[in-house]
C-alpha cells in the first residue's frame, strides 16, 4: 500500500501506565517511520484526550504504540472496536490474555509449551512451601505488568515478603516463579513469520528497566548463536505459543535457553518497543526488513473484529 492510502492515521502513545515513558518513544519512532513513508500520521495520547476524539477527527486506522495497562490489555482494543476503527495487533482478547501472565502460562502448560514452574503468592502466603515448590532463586513479580516493573529476584526465603509488597504496589495479582538458569531470547513475530532470535546479555545478567531501554552496556546478539536447528524449534514454539492465544499482527515472546537446549517461555508481548534499544526492530534487520518497511507492515494489518 502507499502512504496516502492508509488515510488518516493516530500513533497511540503515552497513556496511563507505567511504561508512559517508554511508549512515548517508541511512538515517536513509529510516527517518525510512517511520516517518511508518505502517511498522515499524527501523534495521540489517550492520558490527554478522549478515545472518541478518533472518530470524531476522521482518522482512519490507528497505530497502537502503548504498552501496558489501557493500551496492551484488551481495553483500547475494545474502545476502537466499538468505534469500528481498525487498529494494529491482537484483539481484545488475546491482548487481555497475553497481558495475564498467569493465565498465559494456564493455557501454555494445557498445550505442551514449556514454561516455569510457578506460585501466584498473597500476603498470607506460606513462604518457606512456596520455596519448597520453587526452590532459589524466584522470581516475584506482577501479573499484570511489563517491563519488568515491580519485578524482584529473590534469593534468600526471608526476602520473599518485601518481593511481594513490591509487586503488590504495581498489581493485585502477585506471581513467583522458579527461576530458570540460562540464555536470554526473544523471539519477534510479524504476521505468521516468527524472526531471527537475538540472545541478550544484560550487565550481572541483570535485565532490568533500566539495561533494557537506556543501558549502552546490554549486548544483544542476532544471529543468536545458539545453531539453526534450536532456533528453528524455538521459532517454531514461540509461532504457536502466539498462535495459541489468539494473537494476531505482531508481538515479542521472550524465553530462557538451558545448557541442556530445553527451554521456557515466559511472556507473550502483544504491543513490543519501538525505541532505539528494541528488539522487534533489531530482529527485522537482520530478516532484512528496514523499520520503515516493518511499521508499514504491521499497519497494513490493522483490523475490527
Amino acid at each position: 500500500m502507499s502512504g496516502s492510502s492508509f488515510g488518516k492515521v493516530a500513533v497511540l502513545m503515552g497513556g496511563r501506565s507505567a511504561e508512559r515513558e517508554i511508549s512515548l518513544l517508541s511512538g515517536n519512532a513509529v510516527l517518525g517511520a510512517l511520516r517518511e513513508r508518505g502517511v498522515d500520521a499524527h501523534a495521540f495520547d489517550p492520558q490527554e484526550r478522549q478515545i472518541s476524539d478518533l472518530k470524531r477527527e476522521k482518522f482512519q486506522r490507528v497505530f497502537i504504540a502503548l504498552h501496558g495497562r489501557y493500551g496492551e490489555d484488551g481495553t483500547v482494543q475494545g474502545a476502537l472496536e466499538l468505534l469500528g476503527l481498525p487498529y494494529t495487533g491482537s484483539g481484545v482478547m488475546a491482548s487481555a490474555l497475553a497481558m495475564d501472565k498467569w493465565r498465559t502460562k494456564l493455557i501454555w502448560r494445557a498445550v505442551g509449551i514449556p514454561v516455569p514452574k510457578d506460585v501466584l503468592v498473597h500476603e498470607t502466603s506460606d513462604w518457606n512451601a512456596v520455596v519448597q515448590t520453587l526452590g532459589l532463586p524466584i522470581i516475584v513479580k506482577p501479573v499484570h505488568e511489563g517491563s519488568t516493573i515491580g519485578l524482584t529476584k529473590v534469593g534468600l526465603a526471608k526476602e520473599l515478603p518485601a518481593a511481594y509488597a513490591l509487586a503488590a504496589r504495581h498489581d493485585h495479582m502477585v506471581l513467583a516463579e522458579e527461576f530458570i538458569d540460562g540464555r536470554e531470547l526473544t523471539v519477534s513475530i510479524l504476521g505468521d513469520t516468527a524472526l531471527p532470535l537475538i540472545r541478550i546479555e544484560a550487565p550481572q545478567g541483570n535485565y532490568d528497566y533500566q539495561n533494557k531501554y537506556f543501558s549502552d552496556e546490554t549486548k544483544y546478539y542476532c544471529p543468536a548463536g545458539i545453531g539453526a536447528e534450536a532456533e528453528q524449534t524455538i521459532r517454531q514454539a514461540a509461532l504457536d505459543a502466539f498462535q495459541v492465544l489468539g494473537c494476531e499482527g505482531w508481538g515479542r515472546a521472550d524465553l530462557i535457553l538451558r545448557a541442556d537446549s530445553t527451554f521456557s517461555f515466559l511472556e507473550m508481548n502483544t504491543s513490543p518497543g519501538m525505541t532505539g534499544h528494541s528488539l522487534v526492530p533489531m530482529a527485522a534487520r537482520q530478516a532484512g526488513i528496514a523499520f520503515p518497511d516493518l511499521v508499514e507492515r504491521i499497519l497494513e494489518g490493522a483490523h475490527v473484529g
